[in-house]
C-alpha cells in the first residue's frame, strides 16, 4: 500500500464520528442547505423573471409591472434595475458623469462583490471541512474543496465583465453558479449518507 493510500485510510471519516459530532455537521449541512434554497429564491424572483419577463408580459398575467414593484422608498430606488441580469440599467451613465469610482455601477460592484466573497466563501470553508472527512480519494476530495471557489470567482467576474465589457457575459453566471451548486449537492448528498445510512461500530 503506499503512503498517500496509507494515509488516506487512517484520516478520520464522517461515518466514524461521535453522534455529537454527526448532529453538529448535519445541523450545519440543513442550516447552509436552507440558506442556499433561499438564494435559490431570490435569483429567480429578483434576476431571472426581470431578465426574462418583459413588464407587458407580467401585466398581461395579471401582476404588477417591474417598475411598480420597485417604486418604494428613495433609498431603495438607487437600487432599481440591478436585478436585471443583463444589466441593462446599470450600464445606462447619468447625464451628469460622475467620476468613475463615484459611479453607481462601480459602488453598487463593489458591495455585492465583498459580500459575496465573505458570505458565499464562508459557506465553502464550512463545506470544504465537512469534505475533508468524506470517504474519498484525496484527490477527489480535493477537487471537491476547490471546485466551489473556482465557481464563486467566475461568478463574480461574470458581473463585472457583463457591465463594463458586455452583457453577453451574462451566461458565465451559469457555469459559475452551476459549480457551486452541483459541489454542494454532492458533498451535501454524500456526507449524510455517510453519517446515517452507514453503520460503524465507532460511531456511537
Amino acid at each position: 500500500m503506499s503512503p498517500k493510500n496509507m494515509e488516506n485510510q487512517n484520516w478520520p471519516k464522517l461515518k466514524s464520528f461521535p453522534m455529537p459530532a454527526k448532529a453538529l455537521v448535519s445541523a450545519v449541512i440543513l442550516t447552509i442547505a436552507l440558506a442556499m434554497a433561499g438564494a435559490m429564491g431570490q435569483i429567480i424572483v429578483h434576476d431571472i423573471i426581470p431578465t426574462f419577463f418583459s413588464s407587458s408580459q407580467m401585466e398581461h398575467r395579471g401582476g404588477k409591472s417591474m417598475p411598480e414593484l420597485e417604486q418604494t422608498s428613495d433609498d431603495e430606488a438607487d437600487d432599481q434595475g440591478r436585478g436585471d441580469l443583463f444589466a441593462e440599467e446599470l450600464t445606462e451613465m447619468e447625464m451628469d458623469k460622475p467620476s468613475f469610482l463615484h459611479s453607481k455601477q462601480f459602488v453598487w460592484l463593489l458591495k455585492w462583490t465583498h459580500i459575496h466573497l465573505f458570505g458565499i466563501n464562508m459557506i465553502f470553508i464550512f463545506m470544504g471541512t465537512i469534505t475533508l472527512f468524506l470517504d474519498l480519494r484525496i484527490r477527489t476530495r480535493t477537487w471537491l474543496v476547490v471546485l466551489p471557489f473556482i465557481g464563486v470567482f467566475i461568478d463574480i467576474a461574470a458581473m463585472w465583465l457583463k457591465i463594463y465589457i458586455s452583457p453577453v457575459f451574462f451566461w458565465l453566471h451559469i457555469p459559475g453558479g452551476g459549480l457551486f451548486g452541483v459541489v454542494f449537492g454532492f458533498v451535501t448528498i454524500k456526507a449524510m449518507l455517510e453519517m446515517w445510512l452507514v453503520r460503524n461500530n465507532f460511531a456511537e
